[in-house]
């Protein structure tokens, strides 16, 4: 006996990609729903082998259903989540909307498995933010042989991120350019992005961060430990799929570079390709359908007693987004639901 299961907001990026996740991995589905709001009701999407045609959100029943993979932004989620999570149905949210409550678990399955275990206190488990994913991913097994301090981290990310009008924008822009009569101005980023990058995601806090720099201090806190010092700059390139980060890293004990990519190349999730020859690393464009995080130019920092310098990259859309609420469903179910 499987699972019922629910994905709502059907038609975008990161919804589609569920649909094609569970089917890759064949999680155990007995019955699958596609929601969508009004305006796309009816849109047909792709199950595998099936098409499932959308059903409204707005008017959805979930009792009976086992787990609703959430992808329809805060708002919608602030309406819907709750009435599912009241009908008995699990909901694993990919907003921020909550991440930071501490009756929610915030998971990452190769980090902290075992916080979906806490999923009860309100029947929803948060999702992280797609830049925090992959980077806790590969800081884990490291922060378990020596104790991370402190990680200074630079983020390169691409515009799928911001949706399907981000990756219209720097399609239209990129062909603007070429051709010069058609001028595309900036709508979804603050400037031009096509052949430029733009340290602005989210919206500017009191301190001068943004929220995305924030959100991936906070998450890591609170997936893998609080006592972690976190800074980030975060900067959106024209790159289509594809999250980039550069990572370095302070530790409590010394850890050699050798045994650094040892531990890295044992660990779940993590892809080490770090060859000291050009080529001999992952670009963003390398990385998109993969369900790895890869991890090269491991490297030691000289100028701190013990430090680290990673190349961190992986496909925003899949482990940062749905590949992550998968794998949270995996989990759930093999922890605590146990049907399939």
């Amino acid at each position: 006996m499987g699972y019922k299961v629910v994905v709502a907001g059907a038609t975008g990026n990161v919804g589609r990609e569920m649909l094609n996740i569970l089917a890759e991995r064949e999680f155990p589905v007995d019955e699958i729903a596609a929601l969508a709001s009004r305006k796309s009701l009816g849109t047909e999407v792709s199950f595998g082998d099936k098409t499932l045609k959308t059903k409204d959100l707005d008017t959805f029943d979930f009792t009976g259903w086992d787990i609703a993979l959430f992808a329809v932004g805060s708002e919608a989620t602030k309406i819907y989540a709750p009435k599912a999570a009241k009908a008995g149905c699990v909901v694993i949210d990919n907003s921020s909307l909550y991440r930071y409550d501490p009756e929610i678990p915030l998971v990452v399955p190769e980090v902290n498995p075992e916080a979906v275990e806490k999923y009860k206190a309100r029947n929803i488990i948060a999702n992280p933010n797609c830049s925090t994913a992959q980077m806790v991913v590969a800081l884990k097994p490291l922060h378990d042989r020596a104790r991370i301090k402190r990680v200074v981290v630079s983020t390169y990310q691409s515009v799928s991120g911001a949706g399907k009008a981000g990756i219209d924008e720097l399609w239209d822009q990129t062909k603007s350019i070429y051709n010069p009569v058609s001028e595309v101005p900036p709508k979804k980023f603050t400037k031009q992005i096509a052949f430029n990058v733009i340290p602005h995601i989210d919206v500017f806090m009191e301190d001068g961060s943004t929220k995305e720099e924030w959100k991936m201090v906070a998450e890591t806190k609170k997936i893998l430990d609080p006592k972690v010092k976190v800074t980030a700059t975060c900067v959106r390139v024209p790159v289509f799929v594809g999250h980039s980060e550069a990572i370095n890293v302070e530790f409590e004990e010394f850890l050699d570079e050798d045994e650094a990519r040892d531990i890295l190349r044992e660990a779940p999730g993590v892809m080490v390709v770090d060859k000291r020859e050009p080529g001999g690393y992952v670009t963003p464009i390398e990385c998109v359908g993969d369900y790895a995080t890869f991890v090269s130019r491991i490297r030691q920092d000289s100028t701190i007693e013990n430090g680290l310098n990673l190349w961190c990259v992986s496909d925003n859309l899949r482990k940062g987004a749905a590949l992550n609420a998968v794998q949270i469903a995996e989990t759930l179910g093999n922890r605590c639901l146990k049907k399939g």
